[in-house]
């Protein structure tokens, strides 16, 4: 591990929490004239720093890290989440998302609301989105946001849409509804025939959701 370089691009939090990390793994002593020193060179540092804090100070005070926190606020309004059924990843999307709110220095969890509805698809069926907005009110901490968010993506992998492959089991016999393809009636429209089948599913019994032009989500319903 090669001693941490300071050129504005990584908040100071973060540069100078490595540079303990890597004074500790030394188990050496740390030499604030040393981390002075690993600070680019067009990053001006008034005299008379002697600690880490008043480095810190100094350089969340250079406009290197106020360009910093706005191109990191940017990144968070052009952020946009892929559900996973997409190609997405929901953890890597999180972990983004946290890392830029960090390094926006966003704390305020009401506004790291907004950026989080505003990375979703702006669809009036889009279930993340509607479900984000209803549960979002009292949730009071990024970790809950965070946690709040995988429940949602989480029910959304489960819901039942256009190409989804199910089984309908019948509640009173507990047996499932079955058709074989070159199996029809013998009379009236002669279609394909529909029947109750075995207790366990089998290919017979998987059915493939179609609704034509409709991308909605499905709900279907138990009957009996």
């Amino acid at each position: 591990m090669d001693l941490p370089k300071y050129d504005g691009n990584i908040h100071p939090d973060e540069w100078i929490n490595d540079l303990h990390t890597y004074f500790n793994i030394k188990k050496g002593s740390i030499d604030i004239k040393i981390v002075i020193s690993l600070v680019d060179s067009t990053i001006k540092l008034p005299t008379g720093i002697d600690n880490f804090e008043k480095l810190r100070n100094a350089l969340k005070e250079d406009i290197s890290f106020t360009i910093f926190k706005n191109t990191n606020k940017r990144k968070l309004q052009s952020l946009k989440y892929n559900p996973e059924r997409k190609g997405g990843d929901t953890s890597k999307f999180i972990s983004t998302f946290r890392k830029l709110c960090y390094n926006a220095e966003i704390n305020d969890i009401e506004e790291q609301k907004r950026y989080l509805y505003k990375s979703l698809p702006n669809n009036h069926f889009d279930y993340i989105s509607n479900e984000f907005y209803k549960r979002m009110k009292n949730v009071n901490s990024i970790n809950e946001l965070a946690k709040k968010f995988e429940d949602i993506v989480l029910e959304e992998s489960n819901l039942i849409r256009k190409e989804s492959i199910v089984a309908l089991k019948h509640i009173a016999t507990g047996k499932y509804l079955s058709s074989i393809s070159n199996l029809r009636y013998t009379t009236g429209s002669k279609s394909q025939l529909v029947f109750v089948g075995s207790s366990e599913p089998d290919p017979n019994s998987l059915w493939k959701i179609s609704f034509g032009k409709i991308t909605n989500v499905c709900e279907t319903q138990k009957f009996s």
